[in-house]
């Protein structure tokens, strides 16, 4: 679907005040609160990748755009997008990037914000805005693309999105640990964290999610490591200096990221990292949910297979206690009333006022009034 058409729709649902809901490939469809009465937007078809510059490090697509796609692309140059949101890799940058979507990766290379150059977007007023540009160095309009990041398409539709690419690593290796005891976590990872070289990702799970990966029963910790052989030789050195180690797939990390059943409630805390250790004891021992943190970002996520109001309720009030900040990912519909709306305050009333004056952008969604 061409910019043009989507600018179209959006001036003719604005006219008439009628709600419009964003999709890709619709993979994502039950994250966040439910959209009212809308009628769907998809740009899953509108898939080209527009320019792909690999001296630049640099590439443009079309938000439908599938992440496999573009990573069949990248690697072909020895490159990737490092970017590894959960969900299905079928998944699209539109879709990321509008949700803010991040996954492991983030411990080394930062979240979409830090990945996005440049957008193309159709405002819920039906205007063509472009921010931010095609290469690294240029920062024209940084704040309107950090903006429309992880707006969850309430602000515009995103067309078109320009990120920096990576390297790939020579070599790309995973290998597990058994964690420690809670009251050896603390020191453990303050050895971890002080390691002179940064892992490609770390990430701890409990016991019932590295079932899951068949990764055996006991809490692990992940370490993903990148680089020639000589530099992943010696990572694996210094980090088997902390306890046992054993090598594992690297397709767990994709394991991982589909890793939610249907219908599961999904949600995740974040304090410093400094605090992680806390969140980890009060939420990693709930045997009847999968969680998984990554520990350079203090951020733990826990996932609540669907086994009935009574157990998410538990669950919920689980994460509630928890000193943090709560972000509900995906919930029972009858289970958002309880949530505070991350949007209903004046300054961000003020910039939908801007950028959707009439509201039709993914409806409640963020729990917004209407």
């Amino acid at each position: 679907m061409s910019t043009a058409l989507v600018q179209d729709r959006v001036r003719a649902r604005s006219t008439a005040g009628a709600p419009l809901r964003i999709a890709g490939t619709g993979n994502w469809l039950d994250a966040g609160r439910p959209v009212r009465g809308a009628a769907t937007l998809s740009l899953a078809s509108d898939d080209a990748i527009v320019e792909y510059v690999p001296g630049d490090l640099t590439l443009t697509a079309r938000a439908g755009a599938s992440l496999a796609g573009i990573s069949r692309a990248t690697g072909a140059e020895g490159q990737w997008l490092a970017l590894d949101p959960f969900g299905a890799s079928t998944g699209t940058l539109g879709a990321t990037v509008a949700t803010g979507s991040a996954g492991p990766l983030a411990h080394t290379f930062g979240t979409p914000r830090d990945t996005v150059l440049g957008l193309e977007v159709v405002t819920g007023a039906g205007e063509i805005v472009r921010a931010g540009g095609r290469v690294v160095k240029n920062v024209a309009g940084f704040d309107l693309t950090r903006l429309f990041t992880g707006a969850w398409g309430t602000l515009a539709v995103i067309t078109e999105v320009t990120v920096r690419l990576r390297a790939r690593p020579e070599r790309d290796e995973t290998i597990a640990l058994a964690l420690p005891s809670d009251d050896d976590i603390d020191a453990w990872l303050a050895k971890l964290l002080i390691l002179p070289f940064s892992p490609l990702a770390l990430e701890m799970v409990n016991g019932p999610l590295a079932r899951a990966l068949d990764a055996g029963d006991r809490p692990l910790l992940l370490a993903r490591l990148g680089g020639n052989d000589d530099s992943v030789r010696a990572q694996r050195q210094l980090i088997g200096a902390l306890g046992d180690t054993a090598p594992v797939p690297t397709s767990i990390w994709r394991a991982l990221a589909e890793i939610e059943p249907s219908g599961a409630a999904v949600a995740r805390v974040s304090a410093p990292p400094s605090r992680l250790r806390a969140l980890w004891s009060r939420l990693a021992g709930d045997d009847g949910a999968l969680v998984h943190a990554t520990v350079g970002r203090g951020i733990v996520r826990t996932i609540r297979p669907s086994s009935g109001a009574a157990a998410v309720a538990t669950w919920f009030e689980r994460i509630e206690r928890c000193e943090g900040t709560h972000i509900f990912e995906r919930l029972p519909a009858d289970s958002w009333s309880a949530v505070p709306s991350r949007v209903n305050d004046p300054l961000s009333r003020a910039v939908r006022d801007a950028f959707d004056p009439a509201r039709i952008l993914n409806r409640g969604i963020l729990g917004e009034l209407a």
